[in-house]
């Protein structure tokens, strides 16, 4: 079900770092916001611009199609997802027609999140600095971080089978921040250890007002398909 994520020794990073820092255009050292990660996608005084598409695994514009590399497989992406190559050098399948934009983190590489015309609905990939998944959550869900507004945990569950190391939490929020009002936000924000021994969490966010089946079809697509940015994956999609 893993095997994309799971190639090299499966080694947690070590990082002494609590909160990712995300800096926007034109602050300097002392104007640092400090924030989670899946709680703000842009400086508050100057909000990412959208860098492009999304590219697919040629590096050329996404088009709505997957590559010939990609599609030439046993396993393709479900109906209407295509498969990319970040320019943050991970691999990633999402719907198709989305747009992409990026956040400085002074942690790995730098935060993706990838919208739907709409807005309402958002992919989030970043890496993680605590030692584990499970430090990470404790972490978050402490009285030390700050939450978004209306923050209530549906559940965290923990996905350890000896070969994957992983969290998944789900929970609702009334908003946030820089993001259009679709009433109440449902995430599930899943941080694992991949192939490259390395912790990246993806998010899958939407509006709860539809149900909660979207996001996961959402999570659970892009794990699929995620290989990090130095890992060894398997060229399919899991099952």
């Amino acid at each position: 079900m893993r095997s994309v994520l799971i190639g090299a020794a499966v080694v947690a990073v070590a990082a002494s770092l609590v909160l990712t820092f995300l800096v926007g255009r034109g602050d300097d050292d002392k104007d640092k916001r400090t924030t989670t990660a899946h709680e703000s996608t842009a400086s508050p005084t100057s909000p990412t611009p959208v860098t492009s598409e999304p590219t697919d695994m040629t590096g050329s514009p996404a088009e709505g199609t997957a590559s010939p590399s990609v599609s030439a497989f046993a396993s393709e992406p479900p109906v209407g997802y295509a498969v990319y190559a970040d320019q943050e050098g991970f691999r990633i399948a999402l719907p198709q027609g989305w747009t992409r934009t990026t956040v400085d983190s002074s942690y790995g590489i730098r935060v993706v999140n990838y919208r739907s015309s709409d807005r309402a609905r958002r992919i989030q990939v970043y890496q993680v600095s605590e030692p584990s998944p499970a430090e990470s959550f404790e972490l978050y869900l402490s009285d030390e971080t700050a939450k978004a507004p209306g923050f209530a945990k549906l559940g965290l569950e923990t996905l350890d089978d000896g070969t994957f190391t992983g969290s998944r939490l789900e929970y609702l929020a009334d908003s946030i921040r820089g993001e259009p009002d679709p009433g109440t936000w449902h995430v599930y924000d899943e941080r694992f250890v991949a192939s490259d021994s390395n912790i990246y969490a993806i998010a899958a966010y939407g509006p709860d007002s539809d149900g909660r089946d979207d996001e996961l079809e959402l999570l659970n697509t892009a794990l699929a398909w995620f290989c990090p940015p130095f890992g060894a994956c398997d060229e399919v999609g899991q099952d």
